[in-house]
């Protein structure tokens, strides 16, 4: 039986609701859209645009991936994410061991400039960047925009793993250290075992930001066959204009492998929080 505190607060524990709801719905309303449109033919489309698929098909998706050009580009989508990423993390967890638990003075300073830097957003730093690059004769090379994308992703994944690095008990460090453990050994089998959520936190929000990222891609790989798959994208969403299935199933297969990724990253959850410990 409900009480009285709880009816009077029903109205507002309702409105709560149905607010969420509608925030969820126009959230999903992008992706709704899409899935619905890859699977019609562009007749069909044209004479139900919003609805479900009436005659599901799956020729749309079979042609936008047949002419070759958006292979190509997830697959230079996923080499040059890839490649950041894991350059990044492996950076970022090697800057923020000493910066968390090792007695170094300037750790404090170097994390607050860390954070400062967080808060310059790229686009300022294309022009120098471009100047760099065209000066060593670096454009249209992935190795530059690997770089690039490591030097910014850097901030961000050094900050939240030193945070994490910062959670774990000193005990753990102190006793390996009277068993004869090293700087390296606790780093590699101490603090990494243990931070499995944090670095597939950071290997997530890092693959992400990269395989959406378009500025920098379009402004340092120029050449047709070096195009990331955002970049492919526009040219693709500019030749298909017309027909709109075509294009969401492009943006369809674009989303896939980070789809994949968000999977494969809830089972590391679970399995980072439940493998780190101390066993008696």
């Amino acid at each position: 039986m409900r009480t009285n505190s709880q009816i009077a607060a029903w109205p507002a524990t309702a409105l709560k609701h149905a607010t969420l709801i509608a925030f969820a719905g126009i959230a999903l309303l992008p992706l709704y859209f899409m899935l619905v449109s890859a699977f019609k033919t562009r007749e069909e489309f044209l004479g139900n645009t919003f609805g479900p698929p009436m005659a599901p098909v799956l020729s749309t998706l079979a042609q936008s991936f047949a002419g070759g050009d958006l292979f190509r580009w997830v697959v230079n989508s996923v080499a040059v994410t890839s490649a950041s990423v894991l350059l990044s993390t492996a950076l970022a967890a090697l800057a923020a061991y000493p910066i968390a638990l090792m007695k170094w003075r300037a750790g404090p300073y170097v994390l607050g400039a860390l954070i400062a830097l967080m808060v310059i957003p790229p686009i300022v730093l294309v022009i120098p960047l471009f100047q760099i690059a065209a000066g060593l004769r670096q454009l249209n090379t992935y190795q530059t925009v690997i770089v690039i994308y490591t030097g910014l992703l850097l901030p961000f994944s050094t900050f939240l793993l030193a945070s994490f690095f910062k959670t774990i008990s000193p005990s753990l460090i102190e006793a390996a250290r009277m068993d004869g453990a090293g700087s390296w050994r606790i780093f590699r089998s101490i603090l990494l075992p243990l931070s499995g959520p944090a670095l597939a936190t950071v290997v997530t929000v890092q693959a992400l930001w990269v395989w959406n990222e378009l500025l920098i891609a379009v402004v340092f790989l120029q050449s047709e066959h070096l195009r990331t798959l955002m970049v492919g994208l526009t040219v693709y969403n500019s030749r298909y204009r017309i027909d709109v299935p075509m294009v969401m199933a492009g943006m369809l297969w674009g989303t896939l492998p980070m789809l994949l990724l968000y999977l494969f990253g809830q089972r590391f959850f679970i399995r980072g929080l439940t493998a780190g410990g101390v066993k008696g």
